[in-house]
């Protein structure tokens, strides 16, 4: 009895089904392959769509707007099965995908361009159109390299606003880089248009040529492309750039820095020894007188007392060293613009007396340096410096002024130090019985008995100048700076 009912369930349900299959109505769709098909519902449709064969046509429902839109993938037959909301089955399409060359055409460029926002590819009659304005500008160079290859296809893409901004700021911000500060870019009617002031016609060509860069000839306004536009330039770049012709200021010239060191060396060693015996008899005790008489023979006479005193009665030694060392330094520093001559002059007066007596007189000892230097800035950081140099130091009591001169041309690199000239003196003598040892005796009123003096002095001096100049090529002259304070500061503990 139960299996009795259970089959005339299932008789009455296929029943019901085949019925509800027979009220269902069907549609045949003409799909092209690569152009989207949207077929109008009336009623209001599940989102749940059922698709025979899915690997040959993708589907899009929107249910709001009661639609839906079929895309062919290949070429074939299959059926779509749509519900209502309470899953009734309300419609039944039978879809026929077909492919032509404009579909083939279509295809290859979705698979080349897909991707890019703002383009649309399709039919439109017999042709294969691509259109569209592109968003991002990145994508244009692909756009253009793509439809190349397809001369037949029409091409109706252009720049949207916004792009036509990004690609102005793209251009303003090149030209300026190129050091024309002045030049503005900016967009009206799909033209882009370059504004401002430069120096030069030349500035003015090149601000174009920079611009022209960033719009491919095949991205331009579509009327003017097909130049259905005659009472405006075909080019979508327009040069509104005033000419200022000006001097371009002169270059500030570069600093040099030069300083110069004199060193001053001077010796001096001075021997002598000598041998002295003059013994003198000092008279006022009386007087002997020796002469001749009449008769030849020899005759003496005396009055008062015979006495004396001999000086000198022993012989003297003497023997002597003397030796000196000086060593002056002077340093001076000056900055002077190129092929500029700067002087720079250190001098000190030392008075002293000369003579003695009634005969004394004043004179003055002059020591320092005198620099005049012109440098001129060569090519790989180097120097060509003309200079002359005079220095002079004084030595010894009473002193004594020593001068070197020194003029000259010479090629040094920056910060690198050149000997720039130097003089040495030797000096030496040798005196043999001229300088008595112990200086020279006072006169006395007695007689000198005999004299006797062997000596022998020996003098040698030494003298050695020398000057060191190192230039340096600066930017300001408050380079250096702190280097001049830090050596005051160090000069003053």
């Amino acid at each position: 009895m139960k299996f009795t009912l259970v089959l005339f369930l299932n008789l009455f349900s296929m029943l019901a089904y085949s019925q509800q299959d027979a009220k269902v109505p069907e549609k045949k769709v003409e799909i092209v392959l690569g152009i989207d098909k949207i077929e109008k519902l009336d009623f209001a449709p599940s989102t749940k769509v059922q698709v025979g064969n899915d690997s040959i046509l993708a589907h899009t429902i929107i249910p709001q707007k009661r639609e839906i839109t079929f895309k062919g993938l290949k070429p074939g037959n299959t059926s779509v099965i749509i519900r209502n909301t309470v899953g009734e089955r309300k419609v039944k399409y039978l879809v026929n995908i077909t492919a032509t060359d404009q579909s083939k055409v279509v295809q290859n460029l979705k698979d080349y361009l897909g991707d890019v926002e703002g383009l649309e590819i399709g039919i439109k009659g017999s042709k294969v159109y691509v259109g569209g304005e592109i968003v991002v500008p990145s994508d244009i160079g692909r756009v253009v390299v793509v439809l190349a290859d397809y001369p037949d296809v029409v091409q109706l893409v252009e720049l949207s606003p916004q792009t036509q901004r990004v690609i102005a700021a793209n251009m303003q911000k090149e030209i300026q880089k190129s050091n024309m500060p002045d030049v503005t870019v900016r967009v009206a009617n799909g033209l882009f248009m370059i504004e401002g002031v430069v120096s030069s016609d030349a500035d003015r060509t090149r601000a174009e040529q920079l611009a022209a860069i960033y719009v491919p000839d095949m991205i331009q306004n579509l009327a003017r492309r097909t130049e259905a536009v005659q009472t405006a330039k075909k080019n979508i770049i327009q040069n509104f750039i005033s000419v200022n012709a000006k001097k371009k200021p002169q270059p500030v010239p570069k600093m040099v820095k030069i300083s110069a060191q004199f060193v001053e060396l001077t010796k001096d060693y001075n021997k002598i020894f000598g041998f002295k015996w003059e013994p003198t008899l000092g008279g006022g005790g009386g007087s002997i007188s020796f002469g001749k008489g009449a008769d030849g023979g020899v005759t003496s006479s005396s009055s008062g007392t015979l006495s004396g005193t001999i000086s000198n009665l022993f012989p003297r030694l003497a023997s002597a060293k003397g030796a000196g060392y000086a060593r002056v330094i002077q340093s001076g520093v000056v900055i002077t613009k190129d092929k500029v001559t700067s002087k720079i002059v250190k001098k000190s007066e030392k008075p002293f007396a000369i003579g003695t007596g009634e005969f004394t007189r004043s004179e003055k000892a002059t020591a320092g340096f005198d620099l005049s230097i012109t440098p001129t800035i060569l090519p790989q950081e180097k120097i060509d410096l003309n200079m002359a140099i005079n220095v002079s130091a004084t030595i010894g009591d009473p002193p004594e002024t020593i001068s070197n001169t020194i003029q000259t041309a010479l090629v040094v690199k920056s910060k690198e130090s050149a000997v720039v000239g130097g003089v040495v003196i030797n000096k030496s003598s040798t005196d043999f019985d001229r300088n008595p040892p112990g200086g020279v005796d006072e006169v006395s009123d007695g007689q000198q008995l005999f004299s006797f003096l062997k000596s022998k002095a020996y003098l040698t001096n030494k003298s050695q100048f020398v000057v060191f100049v190192t230039p340096e090529i600066i930017e300001s002259s408050s380079t250096g700076t702190e280097e001049i304070k830090r050596k005051f500061r160090s000069r003053r503990r």
